[in-house]
């Protein structure tokens, strides 16, 4: 009865040890993706991408809020500090990223780069005088500022921290 107790015993130890080398080997050959972040320390799991943010957004009343984090790609970068960006959410939209209580900015030279975005979306109204702030701060001409004549509803997305992909 004890040898075979004992031979179970070794037996799973035996197994347990298999399965750890199996997880190594296959954890040293998953290739990683490295990022800069920014702003709160998150993690790259769970963002959905943002062509199924721009599903929410479109359902959202102005007020409107919910947590997410997203992937998505830099459209535009605030060229004074990186205090806001732009990202694309499909074929016809975009988001405005602004950064929780002004805490941290990101690098200007991110347009196209991929980032994950972690906070929460809302839709505001926003209005001419923000509008043509924001134009003025991505470098557009004094004829498209003053081009902007009447509020615009848009998607917004606070982010408390941004992963920038390497």
């Amino acid at each position: 009865m004890k040898s075979l107790l004992l031979g179970l015993i070794a037996a799973l130890l035996l197994n347990s040890c298999k399965n750890k080398e199996q997880n190594q080997w296959s954890n040293e050959n998953m290739t990683t993706t490295e990022y800069a972040s920014f702003g709160k320390v998150i993690i790259s799991d769970d963002a959905i991408a943002a062509k199924s943010m721009a599903t929410h957004y479109n359902k959202m009343q102005v007020g409107d809020s919910i947590n997410s984090k997203m992937i998505a790609t830099v459209i535009d970068v605030c060229q004074t500090k990186g205090c806001w960006m732009t990202l694309k959410l499909d074929g016809q939209s975009e988001v405005m990223v602004k950064f929780k209580d002004y805490g941290f900015f990101v690098p200007k030279d991110i347009k196209g780069e991929t980032v994950i975005v972690n906070g929460f979306a809302y839709v505001e109204e926003q209005s001419v005088d923000d509008l043509r702030h924001y134009a003025k701060d991505a470098g557009k001409t004094i004829e498209e500022i003053e081009a902007i004549t009447e509020p615009k509803r848009i998607f917004v997305f606070e982010a408390d921290g941004v992963l920038l992909k390497q």
